[in-house]
């Protein structure tokens, strides 16, 4: 597992091994489960345990804002585009 950002109060990972399609794994009070390139281009929640909706939108918008950083980092891990 690979930490790739912080912030929010929030863990940003992104497992070495994991399949396709690019997505982060956001960890904090629970964990939630974010695909990086959904409808329209945009991040989108693909499952949540453990997390209130308050956090899981704060979650939302911290992989929002960092869209590029974490694909980025999801090409360096996979050696492959996303």
């Amino acid at each position: 597992m690979s930490t790739v950002l912080r912030g929010a109060g929030f863990r940003v990972v992104i497992y070495p091994n994991d399949h396709a399609p690019a997505h982060v794994h956001l960890v904090g009070s629970g964990e939630a489960k974010i695909n990086l390139l959904g409808a329209g281009g945009h991040p989108h929640l693909v499952w949540a345990t453990g997390m209130s909706m308050g956090d899981i939108r704060k979650g939302m918008q911290l992989v929002i804002d960092h869209q590029e950083t974490l694909l980025e980092a999801w090409g360096r891990l996979h050696g492959r585009p996303f």
